[in-house]
């Protein structure tokens, strides 16, 4: 077996400095020519920018401690010259005082935790004063050694616009599109930072606004540093002067273009207030400034907002520079304002799904959303919705889904869903026959040529509906393809609901399966969990040990805990920091009908029913202190909804009477299949007649249907 260590990082990298640096290009580059003045001072030479070709080197590496003293470096490329990394100096010793604890910070990290920090940004001061951009990476030494090994690669100036423009339109969040276009700038000054327009921040419609009118936002500031009192850092608005100037500068004649404020005394005279120049100039330091729009192309162009490069007065811009610095804007404007559509998108949808949350359970049942988007580097929001709401008929529906994809197609798609679950739930449907009509509903869809959502498809979206009623308490759920709701009895373990799997909604008509109903006892005290896969999904583990995990949590939930705050808590607790998917919860916690507001009795089909069933009701009315007025007409509409049910019906008649709040809802069941239709009948016509009665006297009406017949419901004022 071979035994030969492995090299370090840093023998690699003087492995790849050692091909590539030419004979006479070390030691004799770095020491630089003598003085033409005559004095035979070796002066050290500090090339601005190396001449192209197999000279220009930009790799370097400095080996350090533990107590991050250098104890090696090769910075022999010319780029270089002027660094001194001297053998037993602190490392620190080569960086401007103000990045000194960010840097420290990081090289600590990498010492304790052995995880490498890459591609940052970095300033190194060199020994006439001036300073050298590099990308530095700090990695953990290789065994046996111990300490760091920092790689350097100076910026040059083509290089860095090229991997600039790679590096900013990575991610879709508008602050941190911003902020890498900020410490791209850098390699440009002392200090960058990036001041959007705030309907670019906000993601609104980009409109042409008045100069006057114009807002400002600080949406990325480099280095990162504590800053002093005043000054306008990342999130704070610039005052309305400010951003006017602003405005006015980089809009002048009407076309947005670079300015240049050369010295402090020019930046004093133009702000034109002590206020205002402890806003936005960086320190007390002798300061110039260019200022770049970000303009987005189009008739006439819009600008998003105006990057700024502040350097010390002794380092003015010349002209390469600032068409660097408006090609990498210009390069990049784009990205930013795609951050601000996705931004514009993702506020939108949010909204969406944010009225979808229930707001209040009702004094049958208690319920808490939880709806947490997907983190900025994800696709978007996606199309999780989750809701709650009573019934008509005293009941309440609870409906969890997830729709595929993301962004507005999956919006629209779920906005249409969750809109059509309610409305036929409100109708009357069981859960089962309401996810027949999402079915088709998403197969519709589906149509690129006559669907809604034309390009998009839902096709494999999922969809769990429960329903409570307060009464029995039962629930009644169906699922097309969802993960299994998580019950919690207050006497018994927890943990999910046994469904069989489905495939989901919109599947092919040959894989299409019918819907099945599971009827499950949910006493009161009771916790149902109903949920999205982004909670529990985690690729360290399965999905049953997440849903088991999260009816550990749900289970954990104490009887007197707020509801809302446990639901944060559970949310907490499992979603993963960094989340590629939606997170989304509702826990309801059962309260149901206390047994003396509820009765329910079973009558025989016959002609006395009517009679009969007057005469329990009205002992309960008398009970219940129930007004004359709203006696006589509870007593009324019983008897013809009785007198409907034994005409048209076979088989017994249930009729049950409850007390809610501040009205009464009575029920009346048999076996008909027939529905009861409120028509235009004429005065002498007998069919219907009841029907008109009954909608007289009550606030509402309606029928929902059942595995043996129908119900007829019907609600009054107390």
């Amino acid at each position: 077996m071979d035994s030969t260590p492995s090299p370090s990082p840093f023998d690699m990298v003087s492995s790849a400095l050692g091909q590539y640096i030419p004979r006479g290009g070390g030691a004799e580059a770095a020491a630089g020519s003598a003085d033409p003045g005559g004095d035979g001072t070796a002066r050290p030479h500090v090339p601005a920018d190396p001449a192209p070709g197999r000279q220009e080197q930009i790799l370097g590496a400095v080996n350090l401690d533990r107590d991050l003293r250098i104890t090696r470096s090769n910075l022999d490329a010319p780029v270089f010259a002027g660094v001194e990394a001297v053998t037993g100096s602190s490392f620190i010793g080569l960086l401007p005082h103000w990045d000194v604890p960010t840097v420290t910070r990081r090289l600590r990290q990498v010492l304790e935790t052995g995880e490498p920090h890459v591609a940052r940004v970095q300033r190194l001061r060199r020994s006439d004063g001036s300073e050298l951009v590099v990308s530095m990476s700090i990695l953990a030494a290789a065994g046996p050694q111990e300490g760091l090994t920092v790689t350097l690669i100076a910026m040059a100036k083509r290089l860095h616009l090229y991997a600039a423009e790679t590096a900013i339109g990575t991610s879709l969040d508008i602050g941190e599109t911003a902020q890498s276009l900020a410490e791209s700038l850098l390699a440009w000054g002392d200090v960058a930072a990036i001041d959007l327009d705030f309907a670019v921040w906000s993601g609104e419609m980009l409109t042409e606004q008045p100069q006057g009118r114009i807002h400002l936002r600080r949406a990325a500031l480099v280095p990162d540093r504590a800053w002093p009192d005043g000054y306008v850092t990342p999130g704070d608005d610039l005052p309305g002067d400010a951003s006017r100037l602003l405005s006015q500068a980089i809009r002048r004649d009407d076309a947005a273009q670079a300015i240049v404020i050369p010295d402090r005394e020019a930046i004093e005279r133009v702000l034109g207030s002590p206020r205002l120049v402890r806003a936005l100039v960086p320190g007390d330091r002798a300061a110039g400034v260019a200022c770049v729009p970000l303009v987005l192309d189009g008739e006439p162009p819009v600008v998003l907002g105006v990057a700024e490069v502040w350097r010390r007065a002794d380092r003015p811009f010349d002209d390469s520079e600032l068409l660097d610095l408006q090609e990498l804007v210009a390069r990049t404007s784009h990205h930013v304002d795609l951050a601000r559509q996705h931004q514009r998108e993702h506020t939108q949808v949010l909204a969406l799904q944010r009225r979808l949350l229930p707001r209040s359970g009702g004094d049958t049942i208690e319920t808490a959303g939880v709806y947490q988007p997907a983190t900025p580097d994800s696709a978007g929001v996606g199309g999780d919705w989750v809701n709650s709401f009573p019934l008509p008929d005293g009941r309440t529906a609870l409906v969890v889904g997830d729709v595929v994809g993301h962004g507005l197609g999956a919006a629209a798609t779920m906005g249409q869903l969750s809109m059509e679950a309610r409305a036929l739930l409100s109708a009357g449907l069981a859960p089962d026959e309401v996810l027949e009509h999402l079915d088709e509903t998403v197969a519709l869809l589906d149509d690129a040529e006559s669907g809604l959502a034309a390009g998009y498809s839902a096709l494999g979206s999922t969809c769990c509906i429960a329903v409570y009623d307060p009464v029995s308490h039962h629930v009644a759920l169906s699922s097309a393809g969802h993960l299994p709701p998580v019950l919690v009895p207050p006497d018994g373990p927890a943990g999910p609901v046994a469904v069989r799997p489905h495939p989901g909604l919109g599947a092919e008509f040959a894989l299409r399966e019918p819907f099945d109903v599971y009827v499950f006892a949910a006493p009161p005290g009771s916790l149902i969990a109903l949920y999205t896969d982004g909670l529990v999904e985690d690729p360290t583990l399965s999905i049953d040990e997440g849903i088991g995990r999260l009816a550990d949590a749900v289970a954990a939930v104490h009887p007197w805990d707020g509801l809302q705050q446990a639901a944060r808590r559970v949310v907490s607790s499992l979603a993963p920091v960094r989340r590629r998917d939606d997170v989304t919860l509702l826990l309801a916690r059962m309260i149901g009908y206390r047994k003396g507001d509820t009765a329910t009795w079973r009558l025989p089909a016959r002609g006395d029913a009517a009679a009969r069933a007057r005469t329990l009701v009205s002992a309960l009315l008398e009970q219940w202190h129930t007004r004359d007025d709203t006696r006589d007409n509870v007593l009324l509409v019983v008897s013809e909804l009785v007198a409907n049910a034994v005409r048209f019906a076979e088989g017994p008649i249930t009729v049950r009477l409850i007390r809610a709040g501040d009205g009464l809802l009575c029920e009346v069941g048999d076996t008909g299949n027939g529905r009861p239709r409120l028509g235009r009948g004429g005065l002498l016509d007998d069919g219907g007649r009841g029907l008109h009665v009954v909608h007289g006297l009550t606030t509402r009406w309606g029928v929902r249907w059942t595995d043996t017949g129908k119900v007829v419901w019907a609600s009054f004022a107390r």
